[in-house]
């Protein structure tokens, strides 16, 4: 019964294994991992920085309603500050372009990508 019980579960530990680590690109933008844009209001955008600062360049603007995808690229910083407060790296996936940049953690909040 050990014996099957161990070979199961050795099983079950490569088949994860095996599934994390051959994500493709359609994968790494499906299930948890993406954001959406709160507290914006309508006819206002969230502006995506270059840098974690309000004095850092716009790269991009996304309407509140926009399709795409928006993915946390790691975790907001710094850690020290209230949630709200915090900047945080993403990925803006909308189609016709890849952005990278940052946003402030009071306008995103969790989703599944779509």
């Amino acid at each position: 019964m050990r014996k099957h019980l161990f070979q199961g579960t050795k099983t079950i530990c490569a088949i994860l294994l095996m599934a994390a680590t051959s994500v493709t690109a359609a994968q790494a933008t499906s299930g948890p991992g993406c954001l959406r844009v709160v507290n914006v209001p309508a006819g206002d955008v969230l502006n995506v920085r270059a840098g974690a600062s309000a004095n850092s360049a716009i790269v991009d603007r996304i309407d509140p309603y926009a399709q795409g995808i928006l993915a946390l690229r790691s975790q907001c910083i710094p850690l020290s500050r209230p949630w709200g407060s915090r900047w945080c790296s993403v990925t803006h996936y909308n189609g016709n372009s890849v952005v990278d940049g940052y946003v402030k953690a009071r306008f995103i909040r969790d989703q599944d990508c779509p």
